[in-house]
């Protein structure tokens, strides 16, 4: 099977949960315009099928902001890209409870398995740190004061969002 991605923390993450070395290619595939990072997700995961011909694995991930009634979701991306972190950080108002949700896809042209995993947290008032890529300085996790970005390697080992998601493919491709 074939991680698809152009993040090398993404698979050092991916071999460290599944306690193998895997297989990267990274694809620019059209992304469709969906809040909902499974649909995302499914949808890179069969086009990905499509050009390899091989099993693949695809994650998206996407942040969801509750004053926001749920936006961006899996169009974070799209946000950091084209507004600056500061901005994004002033969008929110008062109620800056966020949810991140990354799923996974495991596609190999007729089996598919869909894991998820959540981390609830707050959007900070202003971006922080540098320990970290894309959204990552602008979340706060449950539980802790620091961002995503200004968390070191071993708290990001922690059962975040990603991690959880792993797990359970690990689980569900073994049994």
């Amino acid at each position: 099977m074939i991680l698809v991605t152009g993040n090398k923390n993404k698979i050092k993450e991916f071999e460290y949960i599944l306690g193998f070395k895997i297989e990267n290619i990274d694809l620019e595939l059209e992304e469709i315009q969906s809040i909902d990072v499974e649909e995302v997700a499914r949808h890179k995961a069969r086009t990905a099928y499509n050009i390899l011909q091989k099993p693949v694995i695809v994650e998206d991930t996407g942040v969801y902001f509750e004053e926001l009634n749920g936006l961006p979701g899996a169009l974070i991306k799209f946000f950091v890209k084209n507004l600056s972190l500061e901005k994004i950080c002033s969008l929110i108002g008062e109620n800056r409870k966020a949810k991140t949700i990354a799923c996974i896809v495991f596609f190999d042209g007729e089996k598919e398995i869909i894991v998820k995993g959540e981390t609830k947290g707050v959007i900070a008032k202003q971006p922080r740190g540098n320990n970290g890529f894309g959204w990552d300085p602008i979340f706060i996790p449950e539980g802790y004061n620091k961002t995503f970005a200004e968390l070191t390697s071993e708290e990001k080992q922690s059962k975040f969002m990603r991690q959880e998601a792993i797990a359970q493919l690990r689980d569900k491709l073994t049994t």
